[in-house]
C-alpha cells in the first residue's frame, strides 16, 4: 500500500509540473503528453477517446446520471452539446476535481454558420463568393462559442454536393472543387483565429470525411461509390485545404466508400489522412457511425466494430460507447495492440494541452466574458452584412426591384413571410429563432411611414389546403406590389431531410399563381437550403431573390436588398436544375463522345428536358450591368516552369454602382484521360462605379493545370487549354493558349 501511495504521489507531482511550469512549444507539450500518459491506466486512456453528449430541455442543458459517472470514472474524454460559462465549468470540475488524475474535459458543438448570433447557412455564405466575409462569419462564431465554454467546432462541413436532393447540401459550400477549397481555408482560420489556445477561437473539425456529399440518390446516410480519380481530383481536395490551413480535427463520416464505411476505412484515415497529408490533430466519429458499422454489414458485433475503428485510426467514439465497453477486453485478450490505445490518447491529449486546459481547465468558463460577447451589435451588423451579400438576384423582370420605400402600399404575403424562426435555418446551433428579424419586420423598418403594409400568411410551408387563399388574394388587390416570401421549412434541410422532388412545398405554388392573376407585380424571396426547380417563375413575369436562410437578421438584410440600400452581387454557388431528372447536374461535366445535338436523336440529351441548367453555376444579376473585354494572355505557349497571366477589362455599363464576381475557367483539349468542359481556377471581386472599367488579371500557374493522369501521377501534360473569364460558367469570353 505504502508503494501505490507513493507512486500516486509521485504522478501527481509530475502532472502538477506539467500543469504549472512547462511552456507551451510543441516539443515541451510531447513530453507532457506522455508524462500523463506514462500515469494513465488502460480504462483512464479508454476513457480520453469517448464522446458523450449533453442533454438540452426547457430549464437549460442537463447531463444525464450515468454520464455523470462516466466522468467522475475517467471515462469520457470530451462531451458535446454542452455549453454555458457555468454549466460547463461544473461539468469540468467533474473532471478536475473528482477523478484520479484531473484531466480536463474537452467540449463540443455543431457551431455550424455562427453560434448565438446566426449567419446564413453555409450554402448561402458561399454564394456570397466573398472569402474574407466567410471568415469574418467563422471568427464571431468562434468568439461567441469559445465565451460560452466551447473548445470545439463540428465544422467546416467540406463535402462537395452535387444533388440537391440531399439535405445536408445547406451545410456546405456547393458543387465546385475550387471554391470549395477557398471556403474551407477561410472557415478553418476563422473559427480557430489566432491559433489552438486562443481565447477567442475554438478548433475547427473538418467534415464529413469523405465523399459524404456524393451519396446516391440524394439519401442521407447512404452508400458513396467512385473512382480513386473522382476521389481525388473533385471531393478531397477541400479536406486537404483545410487541412493544410491548420484544421485540429477531422470527423469521419456516415456514408461508405470502396465498400468500407469511412469510419472503419484505414485507406482514409491513416493512408491519405495521416501519411499523405500528415495530419497531427485527433479523429472523431459522427454521432454513433462506429455501432453502424454492424448495420453496414462490415462488423459483426460492438467488438469488431470498435476494433475496425481504431485500427483504422479514429481516435475519439462519439456517443456509441463502443471503445469504453470493448478495447479494454480486446487489449487484455492480444487481440488490439494497446500502442494503437496510447497513439490515438496522445492525439486527444496534445489537443487539451494545446487549449491550456491543463494550465486553467476553466480559463473558457468566464461568465463576464460570456455576457460581453454574445450578440454584441457589431456582430449583429456583421450577420446582416454577410447576409446581404450572400442573396442572388435570380430575376428581375421589368425592373421591378429595386423597391420604392415611398410606395404607397406593397402586401407580404406567404408561410415565410412572418415566420421569425425559420429565418435561422438548420443547424443553428445555439440561436434562438424568436430574436431573428423576420421578413414582414424588416420591410415594415425599412419603408416610410406613409406606406401602408398589408400582411396575409396565405399557406403553411407545407399545406395541402388553400383555404388562406382568400385573405392573401384580397391583401394582393388592395397592393401597389407584392412581396412574396416562399419556400422551405429550416428542417427540410439538413440532416437526414433528403427530399425527392424539389418543387415549392405543400400548396405554395398554387398560392403565387393565385397572386399572379390579380395582375400586381410580384417579387418573390425564396427562402432554402437547396436549388428549387422554380421553372414556372423563369417563365412568368415575377421577380425573385434568392435569399437562402439569411440568419438573425434576415428581415433587415431581404430589406437592404429589396429597397436597394444593398446592390445584390451573390453568385450562385450550385447549380439550379430544371427538373429532379437532370440531377446530378453541375457546370464542369465531362463532354460525351456523342455531345448534345438537337438535330441528331442519337446524341446525349433528354427526349422530354434540356440539357441545359435552369440557373448555371456562377450566376446572379445585379441593379446594375457589367459588360467583358476580349480575354488578353501575356504568352501564347508557356513552359510548364512558367506561369501565364491573363486579363480582362470588366465595365458597369448600368447607372448604379455594383460589384461583380468575375470569374476564371480553364478546359484542357486533350488529355490522357478526359477533362471537364471548364473548371473554376480563380475569381475576384471587384466594385465598379457607373461607367467605371477596370482590368482584372489572372495568373494561371503549374499547379493550376495539373491533375491526375492516366497512371495516376499528379502532373500537367503539353497541350492546348482554353481559357474563359465572365460573369457566370455560362457567359464567358474565351482565349487559348498552348503548354509545351
Amino acid at each position: 500500500m505504502k508503494r501505490l501511495i507513493f507512486l500516486w504521489m509521485a504522478g501527481m507531482l509530475i502532472l502538477t509540473a506539467c500543469q504549472k511550469s512547462a511552456p507551451k512549444s510543441s516539443g515541451n507539450i510531447a513530453g507532457r503528453v506522455d508524462s500523463v500518459l506514462t500515469l494513465m491506466t488502460l480504462e483512464e486512456k479508454i476513457g480520453q477517446l469517448t464522446l458523450f453528449t449533453s442533454d438540452i430541455d426547457v430549464t437549460g442543458p442537463t447531463i444525464r446520471e450515468n454520464y455523470r459517472e462516466d466522468i467522475k470514472a475517467g471515462r469520457v474524454g470530451a462531451i458535446f452539446n454542452a455549453f454555458g460559462a457555468d454549466y460547463t465549468r461544473k461539468l469540468q470540475e467533474l473532471a478536475v476535481k473528482e477523478t484520479r488524475l484531473h484531466i480536463p474535459l474537452i467540449f463540443g458543438y455543431d457551431v455550424i454558420h455562427g453560434h448565438r448570433t446566426i449567419f446564413p447557412i453555409p450554402l448561402g455564405e458561399a454564394a456570397s463568393w466573398d472569402i474574407a466575409a466567410m471568415e469574418q462569419s467563422a471568427r464571431v462564431a468562434g468568439d461567441e462559442a469559445s465565451a460560452q465554454g466551447l473548445h470545439w467546432t463540428f465544422a467546416p462541413m467540406c463535402d462537395i454536393a452535387r444533388d440537391p436532393r440531399w439535405g445536408r447540401m445547406a451545410e456546405g459550400a456547393g458543387e465546385d472543387t475550387y471554391l470549395g477549397s477557398q471556403i474551407a481555408i477561410a472557415r478553418v482560420k476563422g473559427f480557430q483565429g489566432n491559433g489552438i489556445g486562443d481565447l477567442h477561437s475554438v478548433m475547427a473539425c473538418v467534415k464529413h470525411f469523405a465523399a459524404y456529399g456524393a451519396v446516391q440518390a440524394g439519401r442521407d446516410y447512404h452508400t458513396t461509390d467512385m473512382s480513386d480519380r473522382m476521389l481525388r481530383e473533385v471531393y478531397l481536395p477541400p479536406y486537404k485545404a483545410a487541412i493544410d490551413a491548420g484544421a485540429a480535427t477531422v470527423m469521419t463520416s456516415f456514408n461508405e466508400l470502396d465498400g468500407v464505411p469511412a469510419t472503419g476505412n484505414k485507406y482514409l484515415m491513416t493512408d491519405i489522412l495521416r501519411k499523405e497529408w500528415n495530419f497531427k490533430g485527433f479523429v472523431v466519429t459522427d454521432y454513433t457511425s462506429i455501432m453502424e458499422m454492424i448495420p453496414h454489414g462490415i462488423a459483426e458485433d460492438t467488438a469488431s466494430a470498435a476494433a475496425l475503428a481504431l485500427e483504422a485510426g479514429v481516435d475519439m467514439d462519439m456517443q456509441a460507447g463502443f471503445y469504453n465497453s470493448s478495447l479494454q477486453r480486446l487489449v487484455k485478450e492480444g487481440k488490439l495492440k494497446e500502442g494503437l490505445v496510447n497513439e490515438a490518447v496522445r492525439h486527444i491529449l496534445t489537443k487539451k494541452f494545446e487549449l491550456g486546459l491543463f494550465d486553467d481547465p476553466y480559463r473558457y468558463c468566464n461568465p463576464e466574458r460570456e455576457k460581453a460577447t454574445i450578440m454584441k451589435p457589431e456582430y449583429l451588423t456583421a450577420s446582416r452584412d454577410v447576409a446581404r451579400k450572400s442573396m442572388v438576384l435570380l430575376k428581375n423582370d421589368q425592373h421591378v426591384l429595386p423597391l420604392s420605400k415611398t410606395t404607397r402600399s406593397i402586401a407580404v404575403i406567404g408561410p415565410l413571410a412572418d415566420a421569425k424562426k425559420e429565418m435561422i435555418g438548420s443547424w443553428s446551433a445555439a440561436g434562438e429563432g424568436a430574436k431573428a428579424v423576420s421578413i414582414l419586420e424588416g420591410i415594415k423598418t425599412a419603408v416610410t411611414p406613409s406606406t401602408k403594409i398589408v400582411f396575409a400568411k396565405g399557406c403553411n410551408i407545407n399545406d395541402d389546403t388553400t383555404k388562406g387563399f382568400a385573405q392573401a388574394l384580397q391583401a394582393a388587390k388592395q397592393a401597389d406590389i407584392v412581396v412574396m416570401a416562399l419556400g422551405e421549412a429550416a428542417l427540410m434541410t439538413g440532416e437526414a431531410a433528403s427530399r425527392a422532388s424539389l418543387n415549392l412545398p405543400g400548396v405554395q405554388q398554387q398560392l403565387l399563381e393565385a397572386i399572379y392573376k390579380t395582375g400586381k407585380p410580384i417579387v418573390v424571396v425564396l427562402l432554402n437550403g437547396r436549388p428549387l426547380t422554380i421553372n414556372w417563375m423563369t417563365q412568368n413575369k415575377v421577380a425573385v431573390l434568392e435569399a437562402w436562410f439569411p440568419g438573425t437578421e434576415a428581415g433587415h438584410a431581404v430589406a437592404d436588398v429589396l429597397f436597394g440600400d444593398y446592390n445584390p452581387s451573390g453568385k450562385l454557388p450550385v447549380t439550379f436544375p430544371r427538373s429532379v431528372g437532370q440531377i446530378p447536374i453541375f457546370y464542369n461535366m465531362k463532354n460525351t463522345g456523342r455531345p448534345m445535338d438537337p438535330n441528331n436523336k442519337y446524341s446525349s440529351k433528354y427526349l422530354d428536358e434540356s440539357n441545359a441548367p435552369l440557373f448555371p453555376f456562377g450566376y446572379g444579376l445585379s441593379y446594375t450591368t457589367f459588360e467583358y473585354g476580349d480575354v488578353q494572355l501575356n504568352k501564347q505557349e508557356i513552359t510548364q516552369q512558367e506561369g501565364i497571366t491573363i486579363t480582362c477589362k470588366v465595365k458597369n455599363t448600368g447607372k448604379r454602382e455594383g460589384e461583380e464576381v468575375v470569374q476564371l475557367y480553364v478546359h484542357d483539349l486533350v488529355g490522357s484521360v478526359t477533362r471537364p468542359v471548364k473548371e473554376l481556377k480563380g475569381f475576384k471581386k471587384v466594385m465598379l462605379q457607373p461607367g467605371e472599367s477596370k482590368e482584372i488579371s489572372f495568373t494561371l500557374t503549374q499547379s493550376d493545370l495539373s491533375f491526375y493522369r492516366r497512371d495516376m501521377s499528379f502532373g500537367t501534360e503539353p497541350g492546348k487549354y482554353d481559357v474563359f473569364v465572365g460573369g457566370n460558367s455560362d457567359d464567358l469570353k474565351k482565349a487559348s493558349f498552348t503548354l509545351k
